[in-house]
C-alpha cells in the first residue's frame, strides 16, 4: 500500500487527505480538518502562517496515530499570489500579507504608469487582478517598504510551508505563474516587468516543476 499524505489549504479552511493506492485503486480519506482565519492588525489583514503551518505537523501527528507511519510523500495546495519574504538568514520578515488586504488598491492603475498592460499580457498570460503578486510587491515598492528591503528570497505559500517542512528554498512552476512576473514563453521570471516596476529580481528562486521531489523533512518533524 503506498501512502500519500495531502494539505489542500482553501481561504477560509484546509484539510488533510490520505490517499491510499494498492496497485489498481486509490482510496482517499479525511484525516484532519481545519479553519484558515486571517487576522486582522492595524488595518492590514494577514494570513496566521505559523498556526497554517502547525496544522501540517497536527496531519503527520494524526497518520503516525492511526498506523499510517509509511507516508511516502507530502504534497502542499494553496491558493496563489501570496507570498513570504526570507531575510539573509532565512527568518520570516513578518506574517504574509492576505490578497485581501487594501494595499493593492489603485495600485494596479500606477503600474500602467510604467508599463503597458499589452506587454504584461504578451509576457505572462494571466489575467488582471488587483491582488496578484506584481501588484503587492509594486505597492511594496511605492510605499518604501523595511521588509522588501530586506528580503533576500520571495517564497510562496506553498513553497514557504514546504521551506519550513524541509529547509529547501525552491519556487514550484504553477506558483510562479500565478504571480504575473513569469514569462511563459521563455520559461523564467519575467525581469524586464520587474525592471520597469522597480521590483527586485534577486529576490526569486529557481523553478522546479510540478511533482518535483522538495527535500526530506527535517529532522526535527
Amino acid at each position: 500500500m503506498l501512502n500519500i499524505l495531502a494539505f489542500d489549504y482553501g481561504a477560509s479552511s484546509g484539510r488533510a487527505m490520505l490517499g491510499k493506492y494498492d496497485g489498481r485503486k486509490i482510496l482517499l480519506e479525511e484525516i484532519h480538518r481545519f479553519n484558515n482565519e486571517p487576522a486582522y492588525i492595524r488595518g492590514s489583514l494577514y494570513w496566521d502562517i505559523l498556526r497554517l503551518y502547525n496544522e501540517i505537523e497536527k496531519g503527520i501527528m494524526i497518520c503516525n496515530s492511526n498506523l499510517n507511519n509509511d507516508i511516502a510523500s507530502i504534497g502542499i495546495d494553496t491558493w496563489g499570489v501570496d507570498f513570504g519574504l526570507l531575510d539573509e538568514g532565512g527568518q520570516l520578515i513578518g506574517n504574509p500579507y492576505h490578497y485581501r488586504d487594501k494595499r493593492t488598491d489603485g495600485i494596479m492603475e500606477k503600474a500602467f504608469d510604467n508599463i503597458t498592460k499589452e506587454y504584461v499580457f504578451s509576457q505572462t498570460g494571466i489575467q488582471f487582478l488587483w491582488f496578484n503578486t506584481i501588484y503587492q510587491l509594486f505597492s511594496m515598492k511605492l510605499n518604501n517598504s523595511y521588509q522588501l528591503d530586506k528580503a533576500k528570497t520571495l517564497l510562496m505559500i506553498p513553497d514557504l510551508l514546504n521551506y519550513f517542512l524541509t529547509g529547501v528554498i525552491s519556487t514550484e512552476y504553477t506558483n510562479a505563474t500565478t504571480t504575473q512576473l513569469f514569462n511563459i514563453k521563455e520559461g523564467t521570471w519575467a525581469k524586464k516587468i520587474m525592471d520597469r516596476l522597480n521590483i527586485p529580481n534577486y529576490i526569486f528562486t529557481d523553478v522546479t516543476k510540478p511533482g518535483t521531489i522538495i527535500g526530506k523533512l527535517n529532522s526535527d518533524i
